[in-house]
């Protein structure tokens, strides 16, 4: 028998396209990966933004004298660590920790301690922070606004998107019936 032998299996060319298929994929999970995880941080400091503005809310509803009675100058902002107001005192230090020099504060002295430590507490969670804190006299009830806003990176999965990528600066905003 002189017939001719046929080899069978792959050859080297079939090997290659495939592995460039397989090689493609792997960089679209990559990428997909690369996304979920830059949008963990993103929403990661939402959840911190959401956070502090509920404990101002919570501070506010604790110290319902000073809030709700009209006393708070109307806008407060908060940059960084700097406090600005129509009311000066409400940037100066205060202590009304227990055992504090302050202990037991007046509204007034409690409502510049509880921004004091917020702005704090923003300064170190959130980059580039600015809130703005108002009170307007003009409904009663007072109802007051929390509005914090930082910088974050923005992040883009294809060309069309990275276009615009950069720098945003969201905002977080909690209306507050103290």
């Amino acid at each position: 028998m002189t017939g001719k032998h046929y080899e069978t299996g792959f050859s080297m060319v079939e090997v290659l396209v495939a592995l460039v298929i397989i090689a493609f994929g792997l960089l679209g999970i990559a990428k997909i990966q690369a996304l979920a995880y830059a949008s963990t941080g993103t929403a990661g400091l939402r959840s911190l933004a959401a956070i502090e503005a509920s404990g101002m809310a919570s501070a506010m509803r604790a110290n319902r004298l000073y809030w709700a009675s009209g006393l708070a100058p109307d806008p407060i902002t908060v940059q960084g660590n700097a406090i600005v107001s129509a009311d000066a005192a409400l940037a100066a230090p205060v202590d009304c920790a227990q055992g504090g020099a302050n202990a037991p504060c007046t509204p007034h002295d409690l409502a510049a301690f509880d921004l004091q430590a917020w702005a704090n507490d923003l300064r170190a969670l959130l980059p580039n922070d600015t809130a703005i804190v108002s009170c307007p006299v003009i409904n009663n009830p007072i109802s007051c606004t929390i509005q914090i806003g930082w910088t974050e990176h923005l992040v883009a999965i294809n060309a069309q998107g990275a276009s615009g990528a950069g720098m945003a600066a969201p905002t977080f905003v909690v209306y507050v019936q103290p």
